[in-house]
């Protein structure tokens, strides 16, 4: 190891030398590696942790570029996943540690593969199943987990130690009743919130690695463009299915189904949790970005190529597709149930 290329990290007396050696054994995971991964994902490999796995289905697009950190034009124009763009661009930043960047859809039926052996999980991601679903592993393998979330200007994060803390779905009791929810894609967001974001949880991480006492304990909140800054605290909430051993996302019972529909080259999304949605409401938030029209009974929303017919139920179908993971991931980008 090079210890001169950690030097200002090793004179900062939280860390010091025993602490940058158990960095250097750690492992951590990323999933998601858009705006929040990518910060992530380079402030990990830059600091020293011995293993970074990053794990994304997508691929990157030039409205990206706008605030994820690891991505150039060279990566568009050679149409690389997220997730082997950030191998590449991290190994040439510190060649010491081990990277792995893997292209997945991370569900349950991979979960606890991908993370196994891992010391914290990291959130990058822009949806509410998933993150359950890591709240689910984490407690179920005792992996410390660090939930973010950015969107427009506002941002979370909260730190989750399994059986110790409140879990994530203490604070989102709520979330199974379903509903649309708003995205980067349909609400917009401006990067200094993901960077925010980013950076606590980073700081969180690397408290977990070297067995630091001063994890935050409150769910930190801001929207950075009213200059709003809050700690919030959160105890764990009594009934709640995950901290009593009820793992229902892990379980699938509560996944988004896809399905290839015969002879149409098209695939149907069906939501997690039953829904109903304003089909004029969701056009208003689509027309920003892309072609929209609509009636009662169904909306027809077209954007780079995509086609996606969406149902007041929520269910919908993505056209001119059978790749069921490319269906489900525009499905949570652009309806976002």
């Amino acid at each position: 190891m090079l210890i001169d290329r950690y030097s200002r990290q090793t004179i900062f007396p939280e860390i010091g030398q025993a602490g940058q050696e158990k960095l250097g054994r750690s492992f951590a995971v990323i999933i998601g590696c858009g705006a929040l991964g990518s910060v992530i994902a380079s402030s990990l490999v830059r600091a020293g942790v011995g293993k970074v796995r990053i794990i994304d289905r997508d691929y990157i697009e030039y409205h990206n570029l706008q605030r994820q950190i690891l991505f150039d034009e060279e990566d568009i124009k050679n149409n690389l996943p997220k997730a082997v763009a950030a191998e590449r661009h991290l190994k040439q930043i510190n060649s010491e540690i081990k990277i792995e960047g893997i292209v997945a859809d991370v569900n349950h039926t991979n979960i606890e593969r991908l993370v196994e052996g891992a010391d914290v999980i990291l959130d990058g991601l822009d949806n509410f199943e998933t993150r359950l679903l890591i709240n689910d592993v984490s407690l179920k393998t005792n992996i410390p987990w660090i939930y973010g979330g950015a969107l427009a200007s506002q941002g979370m994060c909260f730190t989750v130690i399994p059986h110790k803390t409140a879990c994530y779905r203490c604070i989102v009791p709520g979330v199974t009743t379903g509903g649309p929810v708003l995205t980067c894609d349909t609400a917009g967001v401006i990067s200094p919130a993901p960077n925010i974001v980013a950076s606590v949880q980073t700081a969180e991480a690397l408290k977990i690695m070297v067995s630091s006492s001063k994890l935050n304990p409150a769910l930190f909140t801001f929207d950075v463009w009213d200059n709003v800054y809050q700690m919030l605290q959160v105890s764990p909430y009594s009934q709640c299915p995950a901290c009593r051993g009820q793992y229902e996302f892990l379980d699938g019972r509560h996944s988004t189904r896809t399905t290839s529909l015969c002879g149409q080259n098209a695939v149907q999304v069906l939501p997690s949790r039953p829904v109903i949605l304003s089909l004029m409401e969701l056009a208003r938030r689509l027309s920003l970005i892309g072609q929209v029209s609509f009636s009662d009974f169904m909306l027809d929303f077209k954007i780079d190529g995509q086609e996606i017919l969406v149902f007041p139920d929520a269910r919908a179908i993505v056209k001119n597709t059978a790749d069921e993971a490319l269906a489900k991931g525009l499905y949570a980008k652009y309806i976002g149930t």
